[in-house]
């Protein structure tokens, strides 16, 4: 097993991109969320990826698997080594993966794209909706200030 089957294989999903965040840590997305993290940086190279809740319990009791930093409880494991898992059975578990992460996704997003000068136009929202919200934010805002000068005991 090795980094550039793991990346091939993602990318063989409907709407999977690659992307490189939080330095040397390439992530695979569909509709902008991660669902598989390939470490680059170490060595040997690490992947995490989400898991059910049956198979979590299941794989963090292996040797050389264990529960994703931060993650784990999203059920996300990590594989210290890219071969801690038998080829089939990381492909079965990615796809798993992809596949729990598409039916949370929302439906019309599609892949991250840096927004362009037109498309900043298009999803701007109205100056007097944003007057609107702000007035109602200050609003609030003198009303706490109001309650707690009222509820404020003197020294």
């Amino acid at each position: 097993m090795n980094v550039d089957f793991i990346r091939q294989y993602c990318l063989s999903f409907p709407d999977a991109t690659e992307n490189l965040q939080w330095g040397d840590d390439l992530c695979f997305k569909v509709r902008g969320k991660i669902f598989t993290v390939l470490g680059l940086k170490e060595v040997p190279q690490r992947v995490c990826f989400k898991v059910t809740s049956e198979a979590f319990a299941e794989l963090v009791e292996r040797e050389d698997i264990i529960p994703a930093p931060y993650l784990a409880r999203y059920k996300w494991v990590l594989l210290e080594r890219l071969d801690a898992l038998p080829k089939s059975e990381l492909e079965d578990l990615i796809r798993e993966s992809y596949d729990m992460v598409v039916a949370k996704a929302p439906k019309n997003a599609k892949a991250h794209k840096p927004r362009t000068a037109t498309s900043k136009n298009k999803e701007r929202t109205p100056k007097k909706k944003i007057r609107a919200r702000s007035q109602s934010r200050q609003a609030s805002r003198r009303k706490r200030t109001a309650r707690r000068k009222q509820t404020k005991k003197p020294r």
